[in-house]
């Protein structure tokens, strides 16, 4: 499938870890509901993340990271190191997402670890925190943004969901909006806000849509209700309602500006799904997140699925 801007993504489970703060907090720069100047389209797909089992929340310290923001070329100071080749494999996937959130289009990071003799290289893509970006520590707006939207692209199925993702970066400027992208991307999601960086959690609020009993998605952790297994599936990733009821709207309408939870204003990052990521038991197809049994619940859905032997 071919994407139209930076922010429809293919994407992939991504097991998020924990941070901690990466040095001292600036103030927040004034917000301005421009699109940044010469921000390019660039779409990101990619078909072997992870399964997503859980937002882990003891793994990453990104005090690697903290001593030069995200402005080094190479990330070989020894604390990054030493966490990096605990697990290549993962790590290298969540430093993927969170330098495609964090640093603009055209903009790498790259690491070379010793202990495989490879060279990693991500790449920017959103552009969401210009100052960490650029070697100053993260502001707290820019460590909500990234957290936001490393919240947003994990996947607890570990399967590849194309999305929309809408929001501003830290400076106020809009993520780019494909011109087809509210036709092509209809059902509103959820937004997604919260601070890894700090340890105040992550925290996930229906835009919306909401699974019935009879429905189902790959996106499960994004269309949160009131069932409790699948909220325990997602921790520590927590529902707290509704979006309309906790956040301020952009004037377009297409997604939320700020967040308001627990006595404190957050920055959000919005999503939309496409109408067939939304699966229905009944409707004769037994999609890969539905079970047999004699009901109509997506859990067992007879007339999908057949009866269980």
């Amino acid at each position: 499938m071919k994407t139209h801007a930076s922010k429809v993504l293919l994407v992939s489970g991504l097991v998020l870890l924990h941070s901690a703060a990466c040095g001292p907090i600036e103030g927040d720069t004034p917000a301005s509901p421009d699109v940044e100047p010469g921000h390019q389209t660039q779409a990101l797909s990619d078909a072997n993340g992870l399964a997503f089992n859980g937002l882990a929340v003891n793994g990453l310290a990104f005090n690697g990271l903290a001593m030069n923001g995200l402005a080094v070329n190479g990330l070989s100071t020894q604390a990054f190191s030493s966490w990096f080749q605990k697990d290549a494999a993962l790590h290298a996937q969540v430093m993927k997402y969170l330098v495609h959130c964090a640093a603009p289009r055209g903009v790498t990071r790259g690491y070379t670890n010793a202990q495989e003799n490879k060279t990693y290289t991500w790449a920017g893509g959103m552009g969401l925190a210009p100052d960490w970006t650029s070697g100053k520590p993260a502001t707290e707006t820019e460590q909500q943004l990234v957290s936001a939207c490393l919240a947003a692209h994990a996947n607890k199925h570990g399967v590849s969901v194309s999305i929309s993702v809408l929001g501003r970066t830290a400076r106020g400027w809009n993520i780019p909006l494909g011109p087809d992208e509210l036709s092509l991307y209809p059902k509103r999601e959820a937004c997604f806000f919260g601070n890894l960086f700090s340890g105040e959690g992550l925290y996930v609020a229906n835009d919306g849509t909401t699974l019935g009993s009879s429905q189902s998605s790959p996106r499960a952790c994004g269309l949160l209700g009131e069932n409790k297994k699948v909220r325990e599936q997602c921790a520590p990733l927590v529902f707290v309602g509704s979006c309309e009821e906790l956040c301020t709207q952009d004037p377009t309408d297409n997604f939320y500006v700020s967040c308001r939870y627990n006595g404190k204003t957050w920055r959000p990052i919005v999503t939309r799904l496409r109408d067939q990521d939304l699966y229905s038991c009944g409707d004769h197809r037994c999609q890969f997140t539905e079970r047999c049994g004699t009901g109509e619940s997506y859990d067992s859905c007879q007339e999908d699925c057949g009866r269980c032997r």
